[in-house]
């Protein structure tokens, strides 16, 4: 098992990572690195400085435009509308001068027993007691949220154009054939915590937003920098708001939603503005989620201590319980054989395996039963010349390469500790004969910044190249230059074999997750 006492020691002050060529990581001093960068049309900055987050909640606004004297039925509509059942409770007991007593005292009744059993279900699962923007925060794979110039990116799984979403609520596409960049932005487009483009199609990007899901269609022959918010499709279903993690499916036929607040997983015709929710008993919601490559099999996440695993042929699922917390992050092998994930209070890395069963019916999968520890990222202490630098600890997200041969692991580090940064420690991957994770290194930024999100190019195609978006703005690519282990090649083809690590730490020698078969 690969641990981060493997790891060579972090880059001293002033040094950033460039590249790995020769099985190395590549340094160089951060000043050229940025003369660099500025030079190249994929590597942007977004000052924090120069974005103006929303200040005003769209119901305060409301208020400064519309006309008060309005009848009850239309306040009462109006209620209904933004806050559902409990906003229309609210607003007829307290009009109590313009409904019988009766009604007036029995919709006040009704509230306070609504409130009383939403307090005992808070108490179950206090993440539901937190605000939209607070339960993004805590449940989004980017690393402090709320304080990102840079909220979401996602590469176009075809080409080299690429979609970010900025503090402000704008998303901007860049394509560096092109010099026009659309900025995309929408009255429903607040606290953006997810993008993703749909696959097999050059236009469609879908948006995860506080209260619904937008699915942008942007021509990518256009000229227009401002397209119309009329090139959006808005998806919504009652009580599936904010929604935290979206994934399309391979083919880009369905497009699935989370939401923390919402124990279904919403499975989105995006064509028909249709919509079938999946639901299991337990959880409290759905927080993450990703497709595997083949299309075979989703991880839902939940905000507890469990996660499940569903098969998409007959859309049954694996429970996977007894977890010391919830399901932070995951990501599939390239033939979506393969799942490693992490849970949060942990600090390690595990692996489940699939597999067809031999003779069984199409929509029959065999799932792994038990879960392996592959990794140990427990905090390790390395010496540099600016002094001692502590390394691991929980992790924020995973990112695992096309070609299954470079994981990415980004680690929260400590924000109240200078020593503890957060940092990427970048894995090398081997699936035959055995699966193992091999140390490759640390990528590093400017001095004073630290990583927060992180995505591999999906056509790279002189390895992997790592795109990172950092706490100061700016989005920079980090090129891993290698042959394929699947093809033949002499010299570089492979990574070098290494020493054999030592033996497993003891609480992790025969740790094992087991799962529960639901239907």
């Amino acid at each position: 098992m690969c641990s981060l006492t493997l790891f060579p020691p972090p880059l001293p002050l002033g040094q950033t990572t460039l590249c790995e060529s020769n099985n190395e990581l590549v340094s160089g001093a951060a000043t050229d690195s940025c003369l660099k960068q500025e030079s190249s049309p994929l590597n942007l900055y977004f000052p924090r400085e120069s974005l103006k987050p929303h200040s005003r909640t769209e119901s305060s606004s409301k208020a400064a435009f519309l006309d008060h004297c309005e009848t009850l039925w239309m306040r009462s509509a109006t209620a209904w509308r933004d806050a559902g059942l409990t906003g229309l409770l609210d607003e007829i007991a307290n009009s109590s001068t313009e409904v019988p007593k009766w009604l007036s005292v029995s919709s006040g009744c009704v509230l306070a027993l609504l409130r009383w059993v939403s307090s005992f279900h808070g108490s179950l699962f206090p993440h539901l007691t937190l605000s939209s923007e607070d339960m993004i925060t805590e449940f989004s794979q980017v690393l402090n949220w709320p304080d990102c110039a840079v909220r979401a990116f996602a590469w176009h799984p075809h080409t080299d154009k690429f979609a970010v979403a900025l503090l402000e609520d704008s998303i901007k596409i860049y394509n560096p054939k092109s010099a026009t960049a659309p900025t995309l932005k929408h009255r429903l487009q607040r606290s953006v915590a997810a993008v993703q483009w749909k696959p097999l199609c050059a236009s469609a990007l879908a948006v995860a937003c506080q209260n619904c899901l937008l699915v942008w269609h942007v021509d990518p022959c256009s000229l227009s920098t401002r397209p119309s918010s009329g090139c959006a499709q808005v998806l919504s279903h009652a009580g599936h708001s904010p929604v935290t993690s979206i994934a399309w499916s391979p083919s880009g036929s369905l497009l699935v939603s989370a939401s923390p607040v919402d124990t279904a997983m919403m499975i989105w015709d995006v064509a028909a503005e249709s919509c079938v929710p999946l639901q299991r008993v337990g959880g409290g919601g759905v927080t993450f989620l990703s497709w595997s490559p083949d299309g075979s099999h989703v991880l839902a996440s939940t905000p507890s201590a469990l996660f499940r695993v569903w098969e998409t042929r007959m859309w049954t699922c694996e429970r996977w319980p007894c977890l010391k917390g919830r399901c932070q992050s995951g990501c599939w092998s390239p033939d979506g054989s393969r799942l490693l994930f992490t849970v949060q209070g942990e600090t390690v890395i595990y692996a489940l395996t699939f597999s067809e069963t031999p003779g069984a019916t199409s929509g029959t999968l065999r799932g792994a039963k038990a879960a392996a520890v592959v990794a140990d990222l427990s905090e390790t202490t390395f010496t540099t010349p600016d002094g001692d630098v502590i390394v691991g600890g929980e992790v924020q997200s995973l990112a695992w390469d096309p070609r299954g041969e470079r994981l990415a692991v980004l680690l929260k580090g400590d924000p109240q500790a200078a020593d503890r940064p957060a940092m990427i420690a970048v894995f090398k991957t081997r699936t035959n004969p055995i699966f193992e994770l091999l140390p490759c290194g640390f990528v590093q930024g400017e001095p004073g910044t630290e990583p927060r999100l992180m995505q591999f190019h999906p056509n790279f195609q002189h390895g992997a190249l790592l795109t990172v978006c950092w706490s100061n703005g700016r989005i920079t690519h980090v090129p891993f230059y290698f042959l394929s282990a699947g093809v033949p090649h002499l010299g570089l083809g492979t990574s070098p074999s290494l020493p054999h690590p030592r033996e497993r730490p003891a609480d992790y020698a025969n740790k094992t997750l087991y799962t529960e078969l639901t239907p």
